[in-house]
């Protein structure tokens, strides 16, 4: 089979039939093998019927149905699971991406041989609200993951090589990394091409509000210390605790330095519990211990996890 197609979904029973004709026809035309799976992410409008009857009318589309809303993250992973296709394709339901862009997808995935071929909406419809957010999101997951080339981190029309799906376990809310997990898995040729954005044609967007926007700061740098100390966590913890309980000792000890030197010279010496210094260094060395501790719990966890020597292998003969 040449291509799959993964689309999550949710609440859009307007745009599945022309969105289904409209890649079907595009199929066609370049006499692709495909298949069309749509993610029904617990819609509570008439999504899962629509799936339904396109179903029984054409063999090429398969269809997946949570029980509740999961996210998109949720619905991708499940459709990665079902996707048999060379060359995965993703997109959103709500027709703003195009199904046009596919053919050259396609291409760049089978004879330029990317691994992961990101969308890039050089131009969009969307109100200021979501796109300054956009850019600045960006900006930051390019510098995090050091994937400089990439402009839309977060576009849903993306291609991909079937055992980069395969090898990738999109969770949470990482669907918006998910070039930087590929390329954590070793599949580093990562592409981008300028497709175009359309206005959506039927209800409104059901992705916005001031928490997506710090909630994919904080997932990308909960990504990227996974990706750095994941299964080292003794670097980063006990580097730290050691340091702050080195500095807190040297520090108590020149206040007991002083009071002894005071003493020395018959000099009347204050108690060293009069010092803001001491409770300053008390209190260093007590959170360096619990930090050096942290580190220590967190390498017995990583030693002991199912997943410690979980490496991905390109070969083996």
């Amino acid at each position: 089979m040449n291509i799959s197609v993964v689309i999550p979904l949710y609440n859009e029973e307007e745009s599945i039939p022309e969105l289904f004709a409209w890649i079907k026809r595009v199929m066609e035309v370049h006499q692709y093998s495909f298949e069309v799976i749509f993610v029904n992410d617990g819609s509570t409008d008439s999504s899962w019927d629509k799936i339904v009857e396109l179903s029984k009318e054409n063999d090429t589309v398969h269809g997946i149905r949570f029980r509740r809303n999961y996210g998109k993250s949720a619905a991708l992973y499940q459709g990665f699971k079902k996707a048999k296709g060379d060359v995965v394709i993703t997109m959103d339901a709500d027709l703003q991406d195009s199904p046009d862009e596919i053919p050259e997808l396609y291409r760049m995935i089978m004879e330029e041989k990317y691994d992961l071929v990101s969308g890039y909406k050089k131009k969009r419809y969307d109100p200021l609200s979501k796109t300054l957010p956009t850019k600045l999101f960006n900006a930051t997951a390019r510098k995090v993951s050091g994937i400089h080339n990439l402009h839309d981190f977060n576009c849903g029309l993306k291609a991909y090589r079937l055992k980069v799906v395969k090898n990738i376990e999109v969770y949470g809310e990482m669907h918006r990394y998910i070039p930087y997990l590929a390329k954590n898995a070793g599949f580093s040729k990562i592409g981008e091409k300028v497709v175009h954005h359309q206005a959506r044609k039927y209800g409104s967007t059901k992705f916005g509000g001031l928490n997506r926007f710090f909630n994919g700061y904080l997932d990308l740098l909960s990504l990227w210390f996974l990706t750095q100390f994941g299964l080292k966590p003794m670097h980063v913890f006990g580097f730290l605790g050691s340091l702050m309980f080195f500095i807190g000792f040297i520090a108590i000890v020149i206040v007991g330095a002083t009071k002894l030197c005071a003493l020395s010279n018959g000099l009347r010496a204050p108690l060293v519990t009069d010092s803001p210094y001491f409770y300053l260094s008390l209190t260093m060395m007590i959170l360096g211990t619990q930090l050096f501790m942290t580190g220590f719990l967190g390498e017995l966890i990583s030693r002991n996890s199912a997943n410690r020597n979980n490496y991905q292998i390109e070969d083996d003969f």
